[in-house]
């Protein structure tokens, strides 16, 4: 599968194809944007839900961000695995091997966390995805496009997600455009 989002696979993650669907292990999107000096990747997983509902920091799911910048599209440069753990009753989050930075970032969730110039932040956020799910319903049904862009089905609810802002120079190589894509595997035990 070359792309996926939102209960992709069905068979694992989709409530409506399986009774116990692996939420944690769900990647719903996947952004990254630049600023002159950044790269900013945000990946969200576990969502949507309820404001109310806690975040899914599950310890045997890891996540991984690949980060491309050379001529081959389907190498990663920049494997950057992401997980979570128990200390106590804290859950912290482990992120290793975001480009330019000495060894893993590691803290708790819900906080802002920074290493050689590397911003972290895991947690509960807003859905910034907007989408009409009833007008997307009716026009496939019927055929004709009946979308309202005053009905949004992600508004207020809540996804877990790692957000990153890395240096740009950390993850350039002249002129090869950098390619971004996330994967989430789940182990039997603790990783």
């Amino acid at each position: 599968m070359r792309a996926a989002d939102h209960l992709d696979p069905p068979a694992r993650t989709d409530p409506a194809v399986d009774l116990t669907p692996d939420k944690a292990a769900d990647i719903t999107d996947v952004y990254a944007w630049h600023t002159d000096t950044s790269l900013i990747i945000a990946l969200n997983f576990a969502g949507p839900q309820a404001t109310n509902l806690p975040g899914a920091y599950d310890r045997d799911v890891l996540y991984t961000i690949n980060i491309s910048n050379d001529a081959n599209p389907t190498t990663s440069e920049f494997p950057i695995e992401i997980r979570f753990g128990q200390d106590g009753t804290s859950t912290g989050v482990q992120i290793k091997g975001a480009p330019g930075t000495t060894g893993p970032i590691v803290g708790p969730v819900e906080t802002d966390l920074q290493k050689d110039g590397v911003l972290a932040h895991a947690g509960l956020l807003d859905d910034p995805f907007f989408f009409d799910l009833q007008g997307f319903r009716a026009t496939k049904s019927t055929g004709k496009l009946s979308f309202d862009n005053t009905r949004n089905f992600f508004a207020g609810q809540n996804l877990t997600s790692v957000v990153l802002q890395i240096p740009r120079a950390a993850v350039e190589n002249g002129t090869n455009p950098i390619r971004i894509w996330a994967t989430s595997a789940r182990f039997g035990g603790q990783l």
